[in-house]
């Protein structure tokens, strides 16, 4: 079987957003300066401090993926909930980590939605299980882990990676729902994802401590990072719909030999 050529064009815009510059290098270019400079500038307790935000952020979202969505149609709804998702960051924002800890769950929780809509839009039923988790999957789509040193850290590489702790969270969602939070699979795959979304949040949280950010504004940071997830999400499924028209084989053969 080969892909249509206009899947072909369609899987290489998803490459192009799933495999472009890094958070790290467009929050670098905006800023005009390196964010290393920001982590230099954060408490000694930082990183705690974000793992345990980002922890309880998806934790959170979590919660919302087992209600009901609504398989609703209509146009997504991208631009409404980055302006949410950016209003709540510049307001947590302000007040710097103790912020964080405050704003971060509730932006999460808006961007799953927007990741959910952006689902929807793709064709997936956003009623089961197994695409709620893969909505929540994008999270670990959007930055490096802290383990992934010489590793290859590609789309489908990265999907590999995560395919058992999805498989096996979703399963426990669509039998048992959250009737037991502390269920090994629940709380394997929520550490998974936070291993990496920590890394980006952590970027963000840089970037904003960087003094130069005062010209570019704490809102732009936001934006760019609110943004980032809804490209992770649109290029993903975008991907998981030409996996149900083809086979996740052939598209994954097409999409590492297209150039960009």
């Amino acid at each position: 079987m080969q892909v249509a050529k206009e899947h072909l064009e369609e899987l290489r815009y998803a490459k192009h957003l799933l495999e472009k510059p890094s958070l790290t290098a467009k929050l670098t270019d905006r800023i005009g300066t390196p964010i290393e400079k920001g982590f230099k500038l954060l408490p000694d307790n930082w990183s705690d401090t974000i793992q345990e935000a980002v922890s309880n952020s998806l934790n959170k979202a979590l919660e919302v993926a087992v209600r009901s969505l609504g398989n609703t149609g209509g146009p997504t709804q991208e631009r409404l909930h980055a302006l949410a998702a950016i209003t709540a960051g510049a307001t947590g924002g302000a007040f710097g980590l103790p912020g964080l800890l405050v704003e971060l769950p509730i932006s999460t929780t808006i961007i799953f939605r927007s990741i959910a809509d952006i689902a929807r839009g793709e064709g997936e039923d956003i009623e089961s299980a197994e695409t709620r988790i893969t909505c929540l999957e994008v999270f670990a789509l959007g930055g490096r882990s802290r383990a992934d040193d010489g590793v290859e850290t590609g789309y489908f590489a990265v999907r590999s990676a995560l395919a058992q702790s999805v498989s096996e969270a979703a399963r426990h969602i669509a039998e048992r729902g959250l009737a037991e939070k502390g269920a090994p699979a629940l709380v394997r795959f929520i550490s998974t994802v936070a291993s990496r979304f920590g890394v980006t949040v952590s970027e963000k949280v840089a970037a904003m401590a960087v003094p130069a950010i005062g010209a570019v504004g704490g809102a732009v940071v936001n934006a760019m990072f609110i943004h980032h997830f809804q490209d992770m999400a649109r290029g993903h499924f975008i991907v998981r719909r030409l996996e149900r028209s083809y086979d996740r084989e052939l598209i994954q053969k097409e999409y590492e030999g297209l150039e960009l």
